[in-house]
């Protein structure tokens, strides 16, 4: 497992996942993944079908359609995971 993958996942609801880092963020009604990429150094942010829309598959969401909480919250765990927090910013 890469190292960066290593580091997040002993961040607070952070999983591996093969060559990525998960994690599920609930707030304000919507739900999202993020995942991050250690190959890399990119972040995506993925919206989450709710019980009540189960048919909906997920879908790519746009950085500018994120709440910022979520995204500092997401800078914040990097850092802490010592990987350059600017991922979270890059686009693809």
């Amino acid at each position: 497992m890469d190292d960066s993958i290593a580091a997040l996942v002993r961040q607070d609801g952070w999983r591996a996942e093969g060559a990525a880092a998960r994690v599920h963020y609930d707030g304000g009604g919507d739900r999202f993944a993020v995942e991050f990429y250690a190959d890399t150094g990119r972040v995506l942010y993925w919206t989450v079908p709710t019980a009540g829309d189960a048919d909906r598959p997920a879908a790519p969401v746009p950085r500018d359609r994120v709440p910022d909480p979520l995204r500092r919250r997401i800078r914040a765990d990097l850092a802490a995971a010592d990987v350059d927090p600017d991922a979270e910013r890059r686009e693809l």
